[in-house]
């Protein structure tokens, strides 16, 4: 929905107002990113690289990849990476940084892959975004080679009850003025901020995952459970 020139998304997440708002935001979204999260975005991202794990020679599909930052960590390991995201000024901000890269346009819930075809498929901070979250979780599982794996990192809810108080006042309360002194577009960061709070927590969102197909699902929390890493397995047929 427009408001005063910008794009918010709603929680009903239409996917032209999703795309539309990550549009407005393409050109300061990770240095926003860095500060709204006060530096952890990349200690995330660094433990995202370790549990996909990715090796010389595999396929990784790196979903809502944004301008293509989350990439960076599995092209360097060798593998030949896939950036993918449905918010178009998103990729082209990518491009203008790393013009090599094979950023696609693609929605999560109907992937542009032929069936088996990545070693590995990882989102950070886009399912919730997803209007369909399920139809994603088993797009994923058909564009996955069977013993091939998945590796969600997403906001979650902090374990500690305190610091699950703290947490939630700091994204209704802080989080927006931050936003408006950093971002092209601060009313998308409160719906972020309200699309993280009506989020599954970590066992709400593992049992999303097996019943999509997934196996051996299991998550970790990073930051006390503000994010948490969500990893399943394509068994063989």
């Amino acid at each position: 929905m427009k408001n005063g020139g910008v794009t918010r998304a709603s929680l009903d997440k239409q996917p032209h107002e999703v795309a539309a708002m990550f549009d407005d935001v393409a050109a300061k979204y990770d240095l926003t990113n860095d500060v709204l999260s006060l530096g952890q975005a990349r200690s995330w991202r660094k433990a995202v690289a370790r549990a996909v794990d990715a090796r010389p020679g595999e396929k990784v599909l790196d979903l809502a990849a944004g301008t293509g930052t989350s990439s960076m960590p599995f092209t360097a390991a060798g593998a030949y990476v896939v950036p993918c995201d449905f918010s178009v000024g998103m990729l082209r901000e990518g491009k203008k940084r790393n013009p090599w890269l094979p950023l696609t346009a693609g929605d999560a819930t109907r992937l542009p892959f032929a069936d088996g075809v990545f070693d590995a498929v990882t989102i950070s901070f886009g399912l919730r975004n997803v209007q369909e979250t399920d139809a994603a979780l088993r797009e994923m599982l058909r564009v996955t080679k069977p013993g091939g794996r998945v590796v969600i990192c997403e906001f979650s809810q902090p374990t500690w009850a305190p610091f699950r108080t703290v947490y939630s006042e700091y994204l209704m309360r802080a989080l927006p003025p931050v936003a408006r002194a950093v971002s092209s577009n601060p009313d998308a960061y409160v719906y972020l901020a309200e699309s993280i709070r009506a989020w599954p927590d970590q066992p709400a969102l593992a049992a999303r995952l097996q019943d999509a197909g997934w196996s051996k699902v299991a998550w970790r929390n990073l930051t006390g459970g503000v994010v948490a890493l969500h990893r399943g397995t394509k068994l063989p047929a």
